[in-house]
């Protein structure tokens, strides 16, 4: 400790290191005597510090600005979710293509994660259709890549950021059956849109055989036990219908553009 006296008051200081902007005090300071420059430059020493969370910090930053820069002038878009375990000879997949291909002229740009499945056939006919069809992958234990239908890939390490871009660049969600994957972004765009973080913000789900049990779920244990309220199931919209799909996204692009 040192003292120093100020006004005939004693001010009692521990000693202290700094950091850039950190301060470490007693067992927290750090007795190095050199700067981080000098360390910076001196040597290469370990490599350690690439798997350190402040390191990892500025790699979430680079995500973030990579996928900005990426899809900043990227024109209105959708989302599609849906399995990447779908295969081309399931009807779902001829869904998935004849969807593309509607946003594709309805003027949208058809936005997927970018996988095979449902993302695939999304990416496909949007992109037979002559739209622009982008893929947003993310890093798996096992091997997935982008499908060879996306104009545009962004591949992500973290599902936050690439969370952030779907919401971001889209104007709506549209759910194809789909798994844990699927169900995790649905719920995610749902409660963007109950707390009012995103506005005009359909969220379609696509095939009511498939979603008809979930609905019915949260309209009938969900809403009677006060968990959610009628505007909140009124934030889901089930069809079979492309055109019906295609024409909810279209209607709440309206509003959102006669609003601003």
């Amino acid at each position: 400790m040192t003292e120093e006296k100020k006004n005939g008051a004693v001010d009692e200081r521990p000693s202290e290191k700094r950091r850039g902007p950190v301060v470490e005090r007693r067992d927290r300071k750090d007795d190095r005597t050199t700067t981080t420059d000098q360390r910076l430059l001196d040597s290469r020493g370990p490599s350690d510090w690439v798997h350190t969370d402040p390191w990892r910090v500025l790699r979430i930053q680079a995500e973030f600005v990579e996928g900005f820069g990426a899809l900043a002038e990227v024109p209105s878009a959708v989302t599609v979710f849906g399995s990447a375990r779908t295969g081309r000879d399931h009807p779902e997949y001829q869904i998935g293509r004849d969807l593309g291909k509607a946003l594709a002229e309805a003027g949208f740009a058809a936005i997927t994660g970018g996988g095979p499945g449902a993302m695939e056939a999304v990416n496909r006919g949007c992109s037979e259709a002559g739209g622009f069809s982008i893929g947003l992958g993310i890093e798996l234990p096992f091997e997935q890549g982008l499908n060879p239908w996306v104009d545009l890939g962004v591949n992500f390490r973290y599902f936050f950021v690439r969370k952030t871009m779907f919401i971001k660049y889209s104007q709506a969600f549209i759910c194809l059956p789909g798994g844990f994957g699927t169900l995790d972004e649905l719920f995610e765009a749902l409660t963007l849109v109950q707390t009012k973080k995103v506005t005009k913000f359909p969220v379609v789900l696509f095939g009511t055989e498939y979603w008809q049990g979930l609905y019915d779920w949260i309209q009938n244990s969900v809403l009677p036990g006060g968990k959610v309220g009628e505007k909140d199931l009124a934030l889901l919209h089930l069809t079979d219908d492309i055109d019906d799909a295609v024409n909810v996204v279209k209607d709440a692009h309206k509003a959102w553009a006669d609003a601003h």
